[in-house]
């Protein structure tokens, strides 16, 4: 481990980090996961036959919602003003599934890991929401962090 987990105080309890005295800084994550699904499933969103709609649409307009909503989500978390969420999906079909790549950039005193966690997370159960019709056993997975950037801890990569 890295150091002391910083949202326990000294007796234990949870509270919100005090950034104040943070500096500001340029701040990137990008986020992965994927959703696995049956070839004829995976055929269904390349093909534009899904029922719902645009699977891949809706699913990249929710992923930008959920990072911008995650301060709502995780308790404590800080709201943070996005400058930049950008979500790219893939079809695999070696998967068979989408895989979700999130990107996540903001200016300020904390980083935006969790706004590119809550992107995957909520993109990919989109596509299962689109898609659960036709497949309820699709199965999600995969989601971690990739890189970070930014801040007194620098730049992180996986498995570097």
């Amino acid at each position: 481990m890295a150091g002391p987990l910083t949202h326990f105080d000294a007796a234990g309890q949870a509270h919100m980090v005090d950034v104040s005295d943070k500096e500001i800084t340029a701040r990137t994550a990008v986020a992965e996961g994927w959703v696995r699904m049956a070839p004829a499933t995976l055929a269904l969103v390349r093909e534009g036959r899904a029922g719902k709609g645009d699977v891949l649409g809706i699913a990249r307009i929710a992923g930008i919602g959920g990072a911008k909503k995650t301060a709502d989500l995780i308790p404590l978390c800080h709201p943070l003003p996005l400058s930049k969420v950008a979500i790219d999906m893939d079809m695999d079909e070696g998967l068979p599934g989408i895989r979700l790549t999130a990107t996540v950039r903001t200016t300020g005193r904390t980083g935006v890991e969790m706004e590119a966690l809550t992107a995957v997370s909520t993109a990919a159960l989109t596509i299962y929401d689109m898609l659960k019709a036709a497949e309820k056993g699709m199965e999600i997975g995969g989601i971690r962090l990739l890189s970070k950037e930014g801040g007194k801890s620098g730049t992180w990569t996986a498995g570097a």
